[in-house]
């Protein structure tokens, strides 16, 4: 093998390297989700409201789905990594502080909720990258409750946005 072969493979592998340190980049680090429950639901279709015009709520599927509470603990500095989900996510932060950063905000802004703030949050699902992290100095944790279709893998892995260097 001539010099200039073994440079070129040397500089593929490293790219490589850098490639796949940006792909574990995604992945998470300091947080544990443990599955609490879950069933499947058959097809939705209900309307509520309270008064007219006042309180609704509509919840339609379409087959099977898998329906999970989540109990999520993210250390100090831990992170969920870039990610999205196939369905929504109801979210209520219980202890701790979380920052939630989204990928289609252009300036990339901080959300945080906390138990005594602003203590929940909707994650939509369906392609909505977001990253979750306890930027505290104290063990965070949330309650989720999420929809998905039946069998789907719950979390998707996603590349970081170019807007956020997270």
């Amino acid at each position: 093998m001539t010099k200039k072969s073994a440079l070129a493979v040397l500089v593929g592998l490293m790219g490589f390297a850098v490639y796949a340190g940006d792909v574990r980049a995604t992945d998470p680090v300091g947080f544990v989700g443990t599955t609490i429950a879950k069933a499947t639901l058959a097809e939705l279709d209900t309307h509520v409201h309270t008064v007219p015009g006042a309180w609704q709520a509509w919840l339609k599927t379409k087959g099977l789905s898998d329906l999970y509470v989540q109990s999520n603990v993210w250390q100090p500095g831990g992170s969920t990594g870039w990610h999205t989900h196939p369905g929504p996510s109801l979210v209520i932060v219980t202890a701790g502080t979380l920052t939630v950063y989204d990928d289609d905000d252009p300036s990339c802004a901080p959300h945080v909720y906390t138990p005594t703030g602003e203590n929940s949050f909707v994650d939509v699902g369906g392609g909505d990258v977001h990253l979750i992290r306890n930027e505290g100095t104290v063990e965070a944790r949330t309650i989720a409750v999420q929809f998905v279709p039946t069998g789907a893998t719950r979390r998707i892995n996603a590349d970081a946005p170019a807007a956020c260097s997270s």
